[in-house]
């Protein structure tokens, strides 16, 4: 017995620094791979922006579209992404927290929520094109909608919806089950539960898949497309706002439109290098929008993380 006790620990150290280098190795490849990743994204930024740093101006993005690429702006398609943005952001964030509670908090657990899970978590991987077709058929051809802001911020909201909704889920799923059982101790009922403790807690997860499925959305080209986004527009649509009572003006909603994505690829379509150039520095401005997007979406989530007391 007091000679094989030495020998089993002999072999226990030695399957210990067997297993240390193999995580030691996986971790190096995957430090690796990552550096590979993040290079090569850094390689094509830098090469965007060196193409497109000349037409980087207060001009470019002052103007509307030319058929003359040294005239030619970005206006009507920053534009023309916020109220996109704006729309998507007022139909899918009420619909995808508000479908996310019920799942999690109030659905009963049967047969048929079980369904209605497993068609949302495939939903969040179906390709952008195909909510592209369903928005033609549903929107423009059935309600008649038109190839409008409103179809386009409709579009991209069914887009991110399944992504909001399994965001909220996970974030709701995270907060401690003794919150809820010392909220019902206390005398609350469901509602006020979930909306003194459940959303306050959740709230960092909620913000930062809103923000990265609004980030996803700003960038798709695909649908848009489909529905019939205009490649070239010279004006903008009316203002949401008026200077006269009710103040507010709601006939941009039918406006037509165009956005970063269309007019990146309506450029880079032509063969003169002037143009090419112009994509390169809208480009560099969509990626940059991205970025600030998701840099938003984690200083929400350490704010307010931080100031969440459990």
């Amino acid at each position: 017995m007091s000679s094989s006790a030495p020998s089993d620990v002999a072999l226990i150290r030695a399957e210990i620094r067997r297993r240390k280098r193999r995580d030691l190795w996986f971790g190096a490849l995957g430090v690796l791979a990552l550096a590979l990743a993040l290079l090569t994204v850094v390689t094509l930024f830098i090469n965007m922006l060196i193409d497109g740093w000349a037409r980087l101006t207060p001009e470019f993005f002052t103007s509307f579209p030319s058929r003359r690429a040294g005239q030619a702006g970005i206006l009507s398609a920053w534009v023309g992404s916020l109220l996109v943005m704006l729309v998507t952001a007022s139909v899918a964030v009420p619909l995808g927290v508000a479908a996310g509670i019920w799942l999690e908090e109030y659905a009963p657990k049967h047969w048929l929520t079980d369904i209605i899970e497993i068609n949302i978590n495939n939903l969040a991987g179906v390709p952008s094109i195909i909510y592209g077709l369903l928005a033609l058929g549903l929107f423009v051809y059935t309600f008649g909608l038109g190839q409008s802001i409103r179809t386009a911020g409709l579009t991209l909201a069914l887009l991110i919806l399944p992504m909001i909704i399994v965001a909220t889920r996970e974030a709701i799923r995270g907060i401690p089950q003794s919150i809820r059982e010392g909220a019902y101790a206390l005398g609350a009922t469901r509602w006020q539960m979930v909306r003194r403790h459940i959303l306050p807690y959740s709230m960092p997860g909620i913000f930062t898949g809103v923000i990265i499925g609004m980030a996803r959305a700003i960038g798709e080209t695909a649908p848009i497309i489909t529905i019939g986004a205009l490649t070239f527009i010279a004006f903008l649509p009316p203002a949401p706002l008026v200077g006269t009572p009710p103040f507010v003006n709601f006939e941009w909603l039918s406006a037509p439109f165009t956005v970063m994505p269309i007019q990146i690829f309506n450029w880079t379509s032509r063969p003169e290098a002037a143009f090419q150039q112009n994509a390169a520095a809208a480009s560099v401005i969509l990626v940059a929008m991205t970025l600030m997007m998701n840099g938003l979406a984690i200083w929400l989530r350490y704010r307010l993380r931080k100031n969440l007391k459990w």
